[in-house]
């Protein structure tokens, strides 16, 4: 059974940073375009970054020079590094995989608070 897999979310202080790690198994992963997207609660899920078989990544406004997204073809993995949260940032995050299917995880909640 293909698996998504997310860790990495918590408590935060605004200013403070997080790493969010998803393992995927049973995926040809080097062929898919991995992501992340966030849902709010009573808002819509929103893309947060995404990044291709060959590395182009692309983020929402909102986090750009805040966050980066990375993967590690050999390992499976796609990091999300967050950092100088901010309380709207608070949201389930969830990690994505696309190419002829779509694949999401269980989700990871992040929490932005003092």
């Amino acid at each position: 059974q293909v698996q998504l897999v997310e860790s990495g979310g918590g408590l935060v202080q605004p200013g403070g940073s997080l790493r969010l790690s998803c393992a995927a198994s049973r995926i040809i992963f080097s062929i898919y375009t991995m992501g992340w997207y966030r849902q709010a609660p009573g808002k819509q899920r929103e893309l947060v970054a995404t990044i291709t078989s060959g590395g182009n990544t692309n983020y929402a406004d909102s986090v750009k020079g805040r966050f980066t997204i990375s993967r590690d073809n050999a390992q499976s993995t796609v990091v999300l590094q967050m950092n100088s949260l901010k309380p709207e940032d608070t949201a389930a995050y969830y990690c994505n995989a696309h190419w002829t299917t779509e694949l999401w995880g269980q989700g990871t909640q992040v929490t932005v608070s003092s």
